[in-house]
C-alpha cells in the first residue's frame, strides 16, 4: 500500500469510501483519521485491540490509539510521510472489519 501523503482531496474521496461501509463515521481531527470503538465491556475492546495489533504489524503500520473500559479511541496518520495515507485508510477499514 502507498505511504505517499494524500493531498485534501484525495483525502476527502477516500473518507466518503470507508464511511460508506461503516457503522459511525471516520472523522479528519488535528490532522488524522480519527474514530472512537464502543464495545460491550473491556475485554470485547480489548480483544479488538489484540486483533487489530497483528493486523497493524502484518501491515507495519501502527495506530495511536487509547483505552478506557469499553471504548478505543483510534488516530491513524503516517508518520514517515507527515499526514494521511493510503495506509491509514487501510488500517481503518480493517479496523472497522474487525469491530463488527
Amino acid at each position: 500500500m502507498n505511504r505517499d501523503r494524500l493531498d485534501s482531496a484525495a483525502i476527502e474521496r477516500a473518507l466518503g469510501e470507508l464511511n460508506a461501509a461503516a457503522d459511525s463515521p471516520w472523522l479528519i481531527c488535528e490532522g488524522k483519521l480519527h474514530k472512537e470503538f464502543c464495545f460491550e465491556d473491556f475485554v470485547a475492546a480489548f480483544g479488538f485491540m489484540t486483533r487489530v495489533a497483528l493486523v497493524a504489524e502484518a501491515m507495519d503500520h501502527h495506530p495511536e490509539w487509547c483505552n478506557v473500559y469499553n471504548r478505543v479511541r483510534v488516530d491513524l496518520s503516517t508518520h514517515d510521510a507527515g499526514g494521511i495515507t493510503h495506509m491509514d485508510f487501510g488500517l481503518a477499514a480493517r479496523m472497522d472489519t474487525l469491530a463488527r
